[in-house]
């Protein structure tokens, strides 16, 4: 049975039936090189066999589920490491310093990494920093020189990648050979799985998010394990409960008693695909500062049609400001929360 047999056969267990556009890109899950005995690069030759994929899209089209049941359905002796971005730029950059010594500390990492490795799989893939854009691009090259297939994420084509970055036309050069080396796939369709999971929790039957409740939302939507508390807006550093690429999670207290701005707002909105707002409490006019940013931010939010997914347990969200002060501002912004909260909203996605 082939390997593309078998994912379809699990993704339907699971509830979930392919599209044609997934069909397509699961098709070429079957064309994937992947080196099991001597005669292997012979065999290439012969069956065309492609040295990995790029696969990229706009968010929720399926391109993480996909890669894991790929990984899923890998046989049993094909070592492979599964990344987020930023664990792979982590390990990436905790191994520089500890090959600091050696005169090519990257080479190392790629050695390491393809020694125990057959497979590398990097999902959400986009490059934000000038130093992490000159390392990548190398280190991939090198991964496809010793033979490791590398699979890849992406909300962007990878000539849209970095755009508007530091030295882009020398990370370009160092990053054109995946045109040339591996496929490069754009998932489309129109139905935005990620999307639809997050709208349909079910808040009747949960009096209270726990943490980890959040914590396996975020595991199942977006295939991260790992926590990221440091989050920068505008060059200026700030606390929140976890934060990806596609994704940011704060504490309502927390994030809104800080000296947040309408700017960090509008950067947030244009940055992460789903925002999360957990722990919120009761206000009156002794919280006037923090009701005043939230209202802000919502206005902020609710004009970009910014996706928010508010974590607010026992609290009736239109009714969470209580005080006398700012009520006429308030009006407008319990309105657009009952309405953010309506599935009805998230139809334009």
């Amino acid at each position: 049975m082939s390997m593309s047999k078998n994912i379809i056969d699990e993704l339907k267990n699971q509830g979930s039936i392919p599209n044609v556009f997934q069909k397509d890109l699961i098709k070429s899950f079957d064309n994937i090189q992947l080196n099991t005995h001597i005669f292997a690069p012979i065999v290439n030759l012969f069956q065309k066999r492609t040295k990995g994929i790029y696969i990229w899209g706009e968010v929720g089209r399926g391109k993480t589920l996909l890669i894991n049941a790929f990984l899923k359905n890998l046989p049993k002796k094909i070592n492979f490491k599964n990344f987020h971005y930023i664990e792979f730029m982590n390990f990436i950059h905790e191994n520089l310093t500890n090959f600091s010594g050696n005169k090519d500390p990257l080479k190392e990492i790629a050695k390491l990494l393809s020694k125990n490795n057959k497979l590398i799989c990097i999902d959400e893939f986009q490059v934000e920093d000038v130093a992490d854009a000159m390392i990548i691009g190398n280190l991939l090259n090198m991964l496809l020189y010793l033979n490791v297939t590398i699979l890849i994420t992406s909300n962007a084509h990878p000539d849209n990648l970095y755009i508007d970055g530091l030295q882009r036309q020398k990370f370009m050069k160092s990053i054109n050979f995946l045109k040339t080396k591996i496929e490069i796939f754009h998932l489309k369709g129109d139905i935005d799985y990620r999307t639809k999971k997050i709208v349909n929790m079910d808040h009747k039957y949960i009096e209270f998010f726990k943490d980890d409740d959040i914590h396996k939302l975020i595991s199942k939507s977006f295939g991260i394990n790992t926590v990221n508390n440091k989050l920068v807006i505008n060059d200026r550093k700030f606390n929140c409960k976890n934060a990806s690429n596609n994704f940011l999670w704060v504490e309502f207290v927390s994030f809104f008693s800080d000296s947040t701005s309408s700017s960090d707002y509008e950067h947030i909105c244009e940055k992460f695909d789903w925002i999360f707002i957990s722990d919120f409490i009761l206000c009156d006019d002794d919280s006037i500062d923090l009701v005043r940013r939230f209202i802000s931010f919502i206005d902020i939010a609710y004009m970009k049609k910014s996706k928010v997914k508010f974590f607010s347990s026992n609290i009736e969200l239109s009714s969470l400001y209580f005080g006398k002060k700012i009520d006429n501002l308030w009006v407008r912004c319990s309105s657009r929360l009952k309405e953010m909260q309506n599935r009805d909203y998230f139809h334009q996605y």
